[in-house]
């Protein structure tokens, strides 16, 4: 028996403190399974370029709780250590065992697979043990078993041990504070968000079937309880696997969404950065929950984290499923991982990829893609804000609904409106509504004219549209309700007014004295007698300005909190404003009032008491 220190180097100290600063408690589950999973990953390398002779049998890692004593133990079959193995990898603080061993062997084989980080992870045990055990014997015969203890201070116990089989056995006994980690349901859960997809079968709590014994009698047999899937659809060849195989491992990871995904992105690649995954563009709705159902980052089939900040494009933050890289550090704080450069080549070459998809899908189904865009096409429009790269691919398979249910990229469209819908200018006007209900009559009046009108109804819609006008030579979007139809798209001709100038200044105050107090600016405008006679439009840039302040901010910040204002447009060529012009007293301020109420009304301005006063005024005249 020996007694000796731990060797604790100043080199070493402060990733230790990086690591027990910024990461959390329950860790300590992943990285021991993990070192097991090294331990496994190395004998099975050894097998494999014949540096091990014996037989590999059974490598399933175990994780055994005993309430009674207060213990979990992770127990593996793999390469075991020797007495100095367990001075080199566990008395020297931060040294990487994987590390060693790769670099040992680095030109049999550079894809072995090793994920640890072994002596700095262990530690992670102290944690929530109060005292640590190592019981291990190394895969070469020759060497002895050994026993290694220490209770977290410098000070440790190693001594020889009778183990016969090689392999290791970590034994934590749980400090008094931690003791709700001998739950079993806890540390399944903790199995399943951390070792889910390791790439060694790991087997966890008492699972039982029913069988008959000799007697015919019905007993509880216990069977083996594997928790994990060692081969995830991640780390399989697509070529070898079918559009249900992607679908089943979407419920394994999300096992409460009854929804399939809209499709898949299986992501690999092995140049400038190792990179595997699979994503998935989920069909959102109301019931969904986003904080659950996130994309998730592993390192060598062993869980990171959930928060990909920087990893993946945000405009993308909808998406789920996988991403798998040995070039992201397993144990970073999230602004490490944000600056890392890897990483940010990492977001970029997603970006391209999901947009490749996206292209891809279009070229060779038209038709099923048009159907799937109304779940697709809010992601795509904020793609096309945030990344200018996003934008410049997404013009080949972004999609435009008209009222009609027609699709048209924008090139589609500006082609199939460049005869119609030019202005004086030589601008092409693109008419769109937000709200087909709410704006039928508007969208109608521009149908008459021959205008096709698109469907822009995403929450950021202002935003896409500036972005749009920035990049579409001489086009401007006007929403249908912005003005009167005869100046949505102006033309040169010029119609003469009926109604003299001094008429229209005498009417002008009776109008603004029958329409609410505020938010309403009154003007006459010499129209077609075909149009109404009277038109309530909001302009389009103040609108979309407030629109954009109250969805993304900038320099029109606060011009969300300000209130609606409205145009009263009245035409001086139709027959009901020169009838009104030919009324006195009462009888022309009540038609004014029942006009201006209709008005309102058609748009949904018509409210509490003056909407009740109409209704009962309307009932009177029947």
């Amino acid at each position: 028996m020996s007694k000796g220190k731990i060797k604790v180097q100043a080199e070493n100290i402060f990733p230790i403190i990086k690591k027990f600063l910024y990461t959390d408690q329950e860790i300590f589950l992943r990285e021991l399974v993990s070192n097991a999973v090294d331990a496994t990953t190395k004998l099975k390398k050894l097998s494999s370029i014949g540096s091990f002779k014996g037989d590999l049998n059974d490598l399933t890692i175990e994780i055994v709780v005993n309430k009674k004593d207060k213990t979990i133990s992770i127990i593996d079959k793999g390469i075991g250590m020797s007495r100095d193995e367990v001075k080199q990898y566990i008395n020297q603080v931060a040294f990487s065992g994987a590390e060693d061993f790769l670099k040992k062997y680095e030109d049999k084989n550079d894809k072995s697979g090793i994920i640890g980080h072994f002596g700095l992870g262990f530690y992670s045990a102290f944690m929530v043990a109060e005292k640590v055990q190592i019981i291990t014997k190394s895969h070469i015969k020759k060497e002895k078993g050994c026993f290694w203890e220490c209770d977290g201070s410098p000070e440790y116990n190693l001594k020889e041990h009778d183990k016969q089989e090689r392999g290791t056995e970590i034994k934590l006994f749980i400090d008094k504070d931690s003791e709700d980690y001998l739950e079993e349901t806890k540390l399944s859960n903790l199995l399943s968000k951390y070792c889910k997809f390791l790439p060694v079968e790991i087997k966890f709590g008492t699972k039982t079937k029913k069988e008959k014994n000799e007697k015919g009698e019905e007993v509880d047999v216990v069977e083996d309880n594997i928790i994990n899937n060692p081969n995830p659809a991640w780390t399989i060849a697509p070529k070898k696997l079918k559009d249900e195989d992607y679908k089943n491992f979407y419920k394994e990871l999300y096992p409460f969404n009854f929804d399939d995904p809209l499709f898949h992105i299986h992501l690999n690649v092995d140049f400038p950065f190792e990179l595997t995954g699979v994503l998935y563009f989920p069909k959102i709705n109301a019931g969904m929950d986003l904080n659950r159902q996130k994309i998730q980052l592993y390192c060598n089939q062993v869980f990171v984290t959930d928060s990909l900040e920087g990893v993946v494009p945000d405009f993308l933050a909808l998406l789920q499923g996988v991403i798998d890289s040995p070039d992201i550090p397993l144990n970073v704080s999230r602004s490490a991982l944000q600056s890392d450069s890897n990483v940010k080549k990492i977001s970029s070459h997603i970006s391209k990829k999901v947009s490749d998809r996206l292209k891809d899908m279009f070229k060779k189904d038209r038709p099923n893609f048009e159907k799937k865009w109304s779940d697709m096409n809010i992601i795509v429009e904020y793609g096309m804000l945030s990344d200018d790269k996003f934008y410049d691919r997404s013009q080949e398979f972004a999609l435009y609904r008209t009222v009609e249910e027609k699709y048209y990229t924008i090139s589609e469209f500006s082609e199939h409106i460049k005869d119609k819908q030019k202005d004086k200018d030589d601008k092409t006007i693109y008419l769109y509504t937000n709200n087909l209900d709410a704006q039928h009559m508007y969208v109608s009046k521009a149908q008459e004219k021959g205008y096709e009108v698109l469907v822009l109804d995403s929450p950021i819609v202002s935003h896409v549209i500036q972005k749009l006008e920035s990049k579409l030579e001489k086009a401007s979007f006007v929403r249908v309700d912005s003005d009167i139809i005869d100046n949505l798209i102006k033309k040169d001709e010029k119609i003469e007014s009926v109604l003299s100038e001094e008429d229209q200044n005498k009417l002008k105050p009776l109008f603004e004295k029958a329409l609410p107090k505020e938010g309403f600016i009154v003007s006459f405008d010499s129209l077609s007698p075909n149009s109404s006679p009277i038109a309530i439009t909001q302009s389009e840039f103040m609108r979309r300005m407030k629109e954009m302040s109250m969805t993304g901010g900038g320099p029109m910040m606060g011009m969300g909190n300000m209130p609606d204002s409205y145009n009263l447009v009245v035409n001086s060529n139709h027959k009901l404003i020169n009838k009104i012009n030919g009324l006195k007293g009462k009888a022309k301020s009540n038609l004014i009032k029942q006009s201006i109420d209709l008005a309102l009304l058609a748009n949904n301005l018509l409210k509490g008491e003056e909407l009740t006063k109409y209704i009962n005024n309307s009932f009177k005249n029947l």
